[in-house]
């Protein structure tokens, strides 16, 4: 036997559970990954509390949870080519991560209608509880700043900068030669100066706070939480093509820019993990939680005040 995290019907933190189940194994074209870390994202505790949302994702009850993980491969089936037993490799595998074992197809071996899992080495020197913050949001970072054309010697405002995408944005901007200034609450502010961004204080009176930190304007922006970001840079007469957002759904307001990380490409993450290695670019991690306290965690992120990711160590 060995134990996922499981849930049969949607709702809060407390409809998870860690159940013993059948030790799943390798088919063909697969891979069984031994787990050694999994990195919360606000998608995985959405999916498993809004039926709307997960079926956009395929996700039907009873379902697994979590999505990006890092392990040691461990089986490995027939035609599952590139992979060995003993690699350590991360990446996402949707409503499998908070287990002790996943088991899924190798890149070349899957359709183009199953789910955007994804498997990578890990790269020498990055640790596996780093690893498995990156999939989705370092690749929602770089999709973020590569929508609105970032470069150097842009003023960039970031909404919800302390975030789990929010954290990589800010160093990819700052790397990249812009200025950030980033919005967050009072208690974050010296976290967001740590990694290079000028705070702001969210919520009403936003764009004045903004004008006065910047009089010679912003010439771009990116919503990483809502819409109030957006609709700010709009008000401070950003060109919308200048605007991005993650969150705000299909139709964001004012035709801003929609993306996530399934715009950016494989060679986005090899340049968070080349930063990562040269010391550009740190992750901070909040918090770590075993599989049993997975309730804990997923509260923990759902307040929305964590500084950096969360990541769970089965």
């Amino acid at each position: 036997m060995s134990r996922a995290v499981v849930y049969e019907t949607f709702g809060g933190p407390e409809v998870l559970e860690l159940r013993d189940t059948p030790e799943p194994h390798a088919g063909p074209g697969e891979v069984r990954v031994r787990v050694t870390a999994a990195g919360l994202n606000p998608m995985d505790w959405i999916i498993s509390s809004n039926p709307e949302t997960a079926a956009m994702f395929g996700v039907t009850v009873p379902s697994g949870f979590g999505f990006d993980f890092a392990g040691v491969i461990d089986e490995v089936g027939a035609g599952a080519d590139g992979f060995a037993v003993g690699d350590r490799v991360y990446g996402g595998a949707m409503a499998k991560a908070a287990a002790d074992f996943l088991v899924m197809k190798t890149p070349t071996q899957k359709t183009p209608t199953q789910a955007p899992d994804a498997l990578f080495h890990t790269p020498d020197g990055i640790s596996d509880e780093v690893a498995a913050t990156l999939p989705v949001a370092a690749l929602t970072a770089v999709a973020a700043l590569e929508a609105i054309g970032l470069r150097s010697g842009d003023t960039v405002l970031i909404g919800g900068a302390a975030g789990g995408v929010g954290v990589f944005a800010v160093q990819l901007a700052k790397l990249a030669g812009a200025r950030v200034i980033g919005t967050a609450s009072q208690s974050t502010f010296e976290f967001l100066r740590q990694l290079g961004a000028e705070p702001v204080a969210y919520g009403p009176g936003l764009a004045d706070r903004v004008r006065t930190l910047a009089p010679d304007g912003v010439t771009s922006a990116t919503d990483l939480f809502g819409t109030e970001t957006a609709e700010t840079a709009l008000a401070l007469g950003i060109s919308p093509e200048r605007i991005s957002t993650i969150a705000a759904g299909p139709n964001p307001p004012g035709g801003v820019r929609a993306t996530g990380g399934n715009d950016a490409g494989r060679a986005g993450l090899e340049r968070i993990t080349d930063a990562i290695l040269a010391g550009r670019i740190t992750v901070p991690i909040a918090a770590t939680f075993p599989l049993e306290r997975i309730r804990d965690a997923v509260a923990l992120q759902a307040g929305r005040h964590v500084h950096g990711k969360i990541v769970i160590t089965p």
